[in-house]
């Protein structure tokens, strides 16, 4: 059998197409379809708007980070020279900014998902605006609100014990608030709500609002009757009794929330938890009932509601612990059993 290429007629025959000519398909000019000015000013607006929704989760990080700075600013006034709006205090507007800053916390991660927009970036600089917010900002708060002079430097009644005391316990919760943030970065898997649903540590945002809900109750029942005091010619409240208390109860507040922090505690997520989704009948209920409180009693709502909080997982670890009930996933102790788990398996397998 002949299979010489070219041959028609045979198996194996080459033959081309006498109109296919490569050297005249080589010349022709490529031909791109037209481009409407519609769609290129579309296309535009829709990049404007895209970076304008990648902006906003930092914006409302960026406000968290100023309301701290706002609530440093308004600690350190002098109570009895500065007028604000409301006849609030200074410190009761400090308070408000953390408050406040709070709203922007719980915005700006939330934001960031609906528009997937999250970035390692804004998990860093949500990690450094909280700092300021819940770390600096309440420690400092705490030590305005105790009338501190200079423990360990000033001479005389400046150097107290119990000065020392509120300063360094200051220090140990900007230190425990640091930490809790740091594990946070290091320990969360993924920026998606499923990741989201606990914490391992009472949150820093909580431990801010127990700390400055306790400032708020303060200014509105001891204020009123320690700058009376003051008017009166008393240069430091250290003979009254209300200084004292309020020393010794933060004292005591800001100790019980930094180890709170660092603790391996587990904290619900209430806005994952309870608010995603459908929710069920008897959440309904109690978000009306805490609406009417905080509208009714605001300071005593708030103040309640976020120490009920940061009570709650040492009150259900106690009592898994003394009932003797297994619990769920969420409980300290579970935890721990399942990074034991995890460690020992690590441990074999190295051996």
């Amino acid at each position: 059998m002949d299979l010489t290429p070219g041959k028609p007629g045979k198996p194996g025959a080459m033959c081309r197409s006498p109109s296919y000519d490569a050297r005249m398909v080589s010349r022709m000019p490529d031909i791109e379809p037209p481009v409407r000015s519609s769609s290129v000013k579309i296309s535009r607006r829709r990049r404007a708007a895209l970076k304008a929704i990648a902006v906003l989760p930092t914006m409302f990080t960026l406000g968290n980070l100023l309301c701290g700075f706002l609530a440093i600013f308004l600690a350190s006034r002098d109570p009895v020279a500065t007028q604000l709006p409301f006849g609030w205090s200074p410190l009761t507007c400090a308070v408000v900014a953390v408050f406040t800053g709070m709203i922007f916390d719980a915005l700006d991660g939330r934001i960031a998902r609906l528009t997937n927009q999250t970035s390692e970036l804004g998990e860093q600089l949500d990690s450094f605006a909280d700092m300021v917010t819940f770390g600096v900002a309440p420690a400092f708060i705490a030590i305005m609100l105790v009338d501190v002079d200079i423990p360990f430097l000033a001479q005389g009644k400046g150097d107290s014990l119990l000065d020392r005391a509120v300063l360094i316990t200051g220090g140990l919760y900007c230190a425990c608030a640091a930490l809790r943030l740091a594990r946070f970065n290091v320990e969360i898997k993924s920026p998606s709500v499923s990741d989201h649903m606990s914490f391992k540590g009472l949150p820093s945002p909580g431990a801010a609002g127990t700390v400055a809900s306790i400032v708020l109750l303060h200014e509105y029942y001891l204020a009123p009757f320690m700058h009376d005091h003051r008017a009166t010619g008393l240069e430091t409240m250290d003979e009254t009794w209300p200084l004292l208390l309020t020393k010794i109860g933060m004292i005591m507040v800001m100790l019980l929330v930094a180890l709170a922090m660092v603790s391996r505690l587990r904290y619900s997520h209430v806005l994952n938890r309870y608010f995603r989704g459908k929710a069920s009948f008897n959440t309904i209920v109690f978000s009306v009932v805490g609406v009417m409180a905080v509208a009714i009693v605001p300071q005593h709502a708030i103040a309640a509601a976020l120490v009920i909080y940061a009570l709650s997982a040492p009150a259900a670890w106690l009592w898994y612990k003394t009932a003797g009930k297994k619990g769920d996933t969420d409980q300290m102790w579970v935890a721990d059993e399942e990074d034991g788990e995890e460690d020992d398996e690590d441990e074999r397998e190295a051996v």
